[in-house]
């Protein structure tokens, strides 16, 4: 059985695919969301285990082989209010980093903290099923770039499951809403508010094929964000009060008060923190249109990515059919109010937020197992990060500029795609062409993430002269093959380089690629486009004046549209264009 795992910032959930169809797992408390924090007791002898770590993994043995206690979930909130040096948490924002987290004289990478918790679900899943479990699909944002996927995959490896894929939460949410049931053409938004981190993605529906158009987000926004808000409100109120100085335990006190103080809003106007500073209980009350006025600024932030994923996906708000909600921060009223006015609609809300990514991971998990019960569906994905190359670019005669990023497949192009960029040498009697593949938005290479690179030997001759043809091809199972041709000698090598959630062989690899080659051909050279083109051509020289004109301009903004790449920019242009060419030849 393959389990769905959202590992959350603030909480995870696990859940597995029945005949009725996805269901959540408590954990060994009875809870379904687990919260994501680890804390760690190395004075604890290793044969005691406290009754409140029932749902935890045992004690864990160090390089150096000391035993120390791992506490996760509700226990170690718990332990954290006690000891907050030992405790850590929202570790998931740190993912694919080299950040230390220091639980007591011990430091562990986020990928390693995220596995005990992975451990404990894995473990849950098991207590409740009654059977071993291997294998799960985890969710991450579909913001993550490949560092963070493959950290999240690592983080899974090393609680003892084989990580069958990577999901992205907006995908799994879409999925577990059922999107994928309707069965007229739509176009879906899922606003995807977490602990830490927000995500917008826009899908549309053909059909059984349910499309990811655009997807943007912020990896630094979420719930806790807003919880933060009320902590600076209450500092604000109690200015005596020097934040520097308290210890982390009240610190902790006091954020715990405010995250209750916002779960507060869900059912009144105002609502109040109780804080125990030293012998004093400080009190404060906050009414709603307060908050919501000093949440402005991650209001804004929030408009951002939406516009973004918009843009990109060259769609107006009011094309958007649906808003579904997806995290446990959409279920402030604050957000609720923020998307329905921004949207002007009301957003779905008929899954649970705080569950809807892990039912849907289990679907995934389920449409691998291909069980019958699963609608067929075909899920296509976009590459949520530019990827391109390293170039010295020159702004005018003589003046160069070292350690430009070249865009090859921009972000939010709908997978598998191919894209091919001309190169050409920089420097008189060059003789090699690096090829450094990386994956950003930055203007600047080395702002950008480095996923390896490619050497090849061209003639020497002048600058300019010697060029290479460097093509992506990205496939959606997070293959990125790279093939780099010499003009002049047709000289190539080529790479591929494998995702974090790659399980494929290199047979199996190079047959895919194989069946891709035709994505390589460029939009202008298949049949019905070169027909277009050539119909297009005869009118134009048949014509005279204005018409030819009007030929000339329909040519151009056709010949513009297939070189965007875009599948449904070119299916748009090709209808416009069949269409005027009908209309022309009838004058």
């Amino acid at each position: 059985m393959i389990i769905g795992i959202d590992l959350g910032t603030t909480n995870s959930l696990v859940a597995y695919y029945t005949d009725e169809g996805p269901k959540i797992i408590p954990n060994r408390l009875g809870r379904r969301l687990t919260p994501s924090v680890v804390s760690m007791d190395v004075e604890t002898p290793p044969h005691i285990r406290s009754a409140e770590c029932v749902e935890t993994p045992p004690h864990v043995r160090s390089a150096e082989g000391e035993e120390y206690q791992i506490y996760v979930g509700d226990s170690a909130v718990e332990r954290g209010l006690l000891h907050p040096e030992s405790t850590a948490s929202v570790f998931k924002r740190d993912m694919g980093s080299r950040k230390q987290f220091h639980l007591g004289h011990k430091s562990f990478l986020a990928e390693e903290l995220s596995s005990f918790v992975l451990r404990a679900l894995k473990e849950d899943a098991e207590h409740y099923l009654g059977e071993e479990v291997t294998e799960a699909v985890i969710s991450v944002p579909a913001y993550f770039n490949d560092a963070r996927r493959r950290a999240t995959k690592r983080a899974g490896e090393l609680a003892g499951l084989s990580v069958e894929r990577i999901i992205s939460e907006p995908t799994a949410a879409a999925i577990a809403y059922g999107l994928y049931q309707n069965r007229e053409h739509a176009r879906f938004l899922v606003f995807d508010l977490g602990g830490g981190t927000f995500d917008v993605s826009i899908l549309e529906l053909y059909d059984t094929i349910l499309e990811v158009r655009a997807v943007a987000g912020d990896n630094f926004l979420g719930g806790e964000d807003f919880t933060a808000v009320l902590e600076d409100m209450f500092f604000e109120k109690y200015r005596e009060l020097d934040r520097l100085s308290l210890d982390e335990k009240t610190i902790r006190h006091i954020h715990k008060q405010a995250e209750l103080c916002k779960i507060g809003f869900t059912d009144a106007r105002s609502s109040s923190m109780h804080c125990k500073i030293g012998e004093e209980i400080m009190e404060f009350t906050v009414e709603l249109s307060r908050y919501e006025e000093a949440c402005e600024g991650l209001l804004e932030r929030i408009r951002g990515p939406v516009k973004r994923s918009l843009s990109d996906a060259h769609i107006r708000l009011s094309d958007i059919d649906k808003v579904v909600l997806v995290g446990g921060a959409t279920k402030s009223p604050v957000i609720r109010r923020f998307v329905s006015r921004l949207f002007k609609m009301l957003p779905d809300t008929n899954v649970n937020p705080d569950e809807a990514v892990a039912l849907g991971a289990a679907i995934q998990g389920a449409m691998k197992e291909r069980r019958e019960s699963i609608k067929e569906v075909i899920l296509t994905d976009v590459c949520p990060f530019t990827l391109g190359t390293e170039v010295v670019r020159e702004w005018e005669k003589g003046v160069f500029e070292n350690g430009v990023f070249c865009p090859i497949i921009d972000r939010n192009t709908v997978i598998p795609a191919s894209r091919t960029e001309r190169l050409y040498t920089a420097g008189d009697n060059q003789t090699k062409i690096r090829v450094n593949v990386l994956q950003g938005e930055s203007r600047f290479a080395a702002n950008n993430l480095s996923l390896g690179e490619l050497m090849i030997d061209v003639p020497a001759g002048r600058a300019g002269e010697e060029a290479v043809d460097v093509t992506y091809t990205y496939d959606i199972n997070s293959i990125l093959e790279v093939e780099v041709k010499v003009v002049s000698s047709q000289k190539q090598v080529k790479e591929v380089f494998k995702g974090s959630d790659v399980d494929m062989t290199d047979e199996e690899i190079k047959e895919r690629f194989e069946t891709l080659s035709y994505l390589k051909i460029h939009p202008r050279d298949r049949e019905e486009n070169k027909y277009l083109l050539l119909r297009g051509e005869r009118i134009y020289e048949e014509s005279i004046g204005e018409k030819r004109l009007y030929v000339e301009a329909a040519l151009h903004k056709y010949e513009k549209a297939l070189s965007s790449y875009d599948t449904g920019l070119i299916d748009e242009a090709k209808k416009e264009f069949k269409k005027f060419l009908e209309e022309i030849e009838e004058l």
